[in-house]
């Protein structure tokens, strides 16, 4: 078991300190539909997709902060950039947001889906309410949005870029609502790749499990509650575009988090001392 253990060690980290093929040359003019690009990760997205030359149509919920990117992008180099103020929470809006790329960009190349909703952590978000609203923006969106753009990826043999968080491949405590909707992501996207396979549609998907957002909101949901540190937006940003202009299956930032992913697998049930030691609380929380 030790031998697999650090044979299993040493191909990660072979794999993601080694060559990954990356040519930043192949994003100069790729057409980049990016949700959730205002703050945090998707801020620091659309910044190294505009440095990399691509045409940019960006979207967030919030206009003023989408303006202030899009002026950034826009001294960084990017060609073509376009926004739209959308809430993914309404189920009408992925559609439209789709669309508008589509008439702005003639196409698209890359789905880069980020945004994300964060209710607060702990029993307050466990409601039938608030998971409705998590999954409407969380995971239905990412589902419409995907529907509406595979025909011109499909076109372009361009790639979904999906990105999640390690919560969508551990589950923890406190994040009950939020990380069924990150399992769900998971599950449809994985059963995605599998039906383009067998269809022959050449459209990379590119699942990323990154650590808590490096985001105010993200912060904010599990303040108190949790003490893990954000991954720092520029280098997570930076690995999943790396990522998926190779189309690799799968991205994880920190690293680590794919040897955690693995060991869940073999080990399924943690014991509690190990759970509580990224919690700040002492007693069970009531359910």
């Amino acid at each position: 078991m030790k031998v697999l253990f650090l044979v299993g060690l040493g191909a990660l980290f072979f794999a993601y300190f080694g060559d990954d093929n990356f040519d930043p040359a192949s994003l100069q003019g790729a057409r980049v539909l990016l949700t959730g690009a205002s703050v945090g990760v998707g801020e620091e997205l659309a910044y190294h997709y505009a440095r990399l030359g691509s045409h940019l149509v960006l979207t967030a919920h919030t206009e003023a902060l989408l303006q202030k990117v899009v002026g950034n992008c826009r001294k960084l180099g990017a060609p073509k950039v376009f926004y739209i103020a959308a809430d993914m929470a309404s189920p009408e809006v992925p559609e439209h947001v789709v669309q508008f790329a589509l008439d702005k960009l003639g196409g698209l190349d890359y789905l880069v889906l980020n945004h994300l909703g964060a209710a607060p952590a702990g029993t307050r978000a466990r409601s039938a309410q608030a998971t409705r609203w998590l999954m409407q923006v969380n995971f239905l969106s990412y589902v419409q949005l995907t529907s509406s753009a595979l025909p011109s990826l499909t076109d372009s043999k361009g790639s979904l870029v999906v990105v999640s968080s390690l919560l969508g491949r551990v589950p923890t405590s406190f994040s009950s609502p939020y990380s069924a909707a990150k399992f769900a992501l998971d599950s449809f996207f994985g059963s995605l790749r599998r039906e383009l396979d067998v269809q022959d549609v050449n459209v990379a998907i590119t699942m990323c499990v990154l650590g808590l957002r490096d985001r105010a909101s993200a912060a904010e949901g599990v303040r108190g509650v949790t003490r893990a540190k954000a991954a720092p937006g520029p280098k997570a940003a930076l690995a999943v575009i790396r990522g998926s202009a190779t189309r690799a299956s799968g991205v994880f930032y920190p690293w680590r988090f794919h040897l955690l992913c693995l060991l869940r697998g073999w080990m399924p049930q943690p014991r509690a001392w190990f759970i509580r030691q990224e919690l700040n609380i002492t007693t069970p929380a009531a359910a």
